[in-house]
């Protein structure tokens, strides 16, 4: 991963300190969650060491916006626990969760608790997965969230959260552009809002409509493709995950959306990541939406606490048959290492019970987190962002698809992502997107 002078200047500061960009001046925050290649060589959280504690557990997640979070919760658990350390170990912001999960599998070194992502995480790690059927968190769990880990009588992961995606968007921009969000309803008028917004860019004092990270493979082939697939294939993850081919029955719809925000964002955007479009481009206001979910919200606010509370907002990605639904899902669920003694496989177990149903643990979820509950016990109106609770409300009346991309063949979205970049970058044409994308599903199914 690159890593430009303005990110060598800010990993050289100290929490606490501000920073100064031109025009722009924001606080600082730790070094590890500004860019995913920092981020790895800061995986491991401060648990307790072996001496410390009977039962030492390890936590890999992907999350790096609840990091630190998670974290203080670590600690708090610690206190109340001294028998237990734990240590988090964190890796994702576009670094290769998956694969170094893989990797410490197959050295000896596996976590015991790790996040699994739908139908094909639960496929490769099945084997090593603890059947947490008795944990209270598989009672209190909300109805289809279980689904995708159940396997056989077994249930093999229990949710992590909700989240959901679509367009998050600067309300005054917005609002001096003269754009109702609320009558973006297809296609057309996203369209005429991005031009709109497009011709006014001096005046509204942004750089360009979107900040389209291309260089993310994830964001182009989880979450620009997602609402496409879902139609083709009914809506339903388990039928994504059991097909041997797809049609792309969406095809030009899906070009007509990646030319949208290609054209319109900030350039060069084949260069542009995770970390630069959230942090460096939209939470500095210097574009006026970006395609990504709820999850943003803690970076937001770190950047810019009243920005993220007052100023953001955010709309479905509008696909013809499908408006005004939001992809909204369980993107990972806690999986328990099962090759762990039984002490340790219980340890793992009281852990993640706690942090859902104890008045600690659901503080943290809630308002440290920034998650969407997927359980009972949790009170919509506790949400105190607007990101989440749009989201919520989404989900609770019902206006939602599936994530479909968790159930892609593994590393499939990948493969997509580097054949829409090939094409952004004029290398192929979309026809040739489309076959080498199907090919190389049918050729992974088999």
């Amino acid at each position: 991963m690159q890593t430009n002078s303005l990110y060598a200047d800010y990993s050289s500061k100290q929490q606490g300190e501000y920073i100064m960009v031109g025009k722009y001046v924001w606080k600082t925050v730790l070094a590890c969650t500004f860019t995913s290649a920092v981020l790895v060589g800061c995986g491991s959280g401060d648990g307790k060491d072996s001496s410390d504690a009977d039962i030492n557990l390890e936590i890999y997640q992907p999350k790096v916006e609840i990091k630190d979070a998670l974290e203080d919760l670590v600690e708090t658990y610690e206190e109340e626990h001294p028998e237990v350390g734990i240590d988090v170990t964190t890796v994702g912001g576009g670094a290769d969760s998956s694969g170094d999960l893989k990797t410490k599998f197959a050295s000896g070194d596996a976590p015991d608790i790790y996040a699994v992502g739908g139908p094909s995480g639960k496929e490769q790690y099945k084997d090593n997965l603890a059947d947490l059927s008795d944990m209270e968190l598989v009672d209190l769990a909300l109805d289809g969230t279980l689904t995708s880990m159940e396997e056989g009588d077994e249930i093999l992961g229990v949710p992590m959260n909700q989240e959901g995606y679509g367009f998050v968007y600067n309300k005054s921009v917005f609002e001096k552009a003269g754009i109702n969000p609320e009558e973006i309803t297809d296609y057309d008028s996203l369209e005429d809002a991005v031009e709109e917004l497009d011709n006014q860019k001096d005046e509204l004092g942004i750089e360009g409509v979107f900040a389209y990270p291309a260089k993310e493979k994830w964001v182009i082939g989880n979450h620009t493709l997602n609402p496409y697939l879902s139609s083709e294939f009914d809506d339903d993850v388990k039928e994504v995950f059991e097909s041997d081919s797809i049609d792309f029955e969406k095809s030009d719809e899906i070009k007509q959306m990646v030319d949208l925000q290609y054209d319109y964002s900030v350039q060069p955007a084949l260069s542009l990541d995770y970390s630069q479009q959230v942090e460096e481009y939209f939470s500095l206001e210097r574009v006026a939406m970006i395609q990504q979910g709820n999850w943003v919200y803690p970076t937001i606010e770190e950047m810019d606490p009243e920005f993220a509370e007052e100023n953001i907002g955010i709309i479905p990605i509008p696909v013809e048959g499908a408006e005004g639904k939001m992809p909204v899902g369980v993107s990972n669920h806690w999986g328990v290492n099962g090759d762990k003694d039984e002490e340790t496989v219980q340890a793992s177990k009281d852990f993640l019970d706690w942090m859902y149903t104890s008045d600690e643990g659901k503080e943290a979820v809630v308002n440290n987190f920034k998650f969407v509950p997927a359980y009972e016990g949790f009170d919509g109106e506790d949400i105190n962002d607007t990101l989440s609770q749009t989201v919520y409300d989404y989900a609770m009346e019902g206006n939602t698809l599936e994530w479909s991309f968790l159930g892609y063949p593994d590393g499939w979205e990948d493969t997509f992502g580097a054949n829409v970049q090939k094409y952004l970058s004029d290398k192929i044409s979309w026809d040739e997107v489309i076959d080498e994308s199907r090919t190389a599903w049918e050729d992974a199914r088999e």
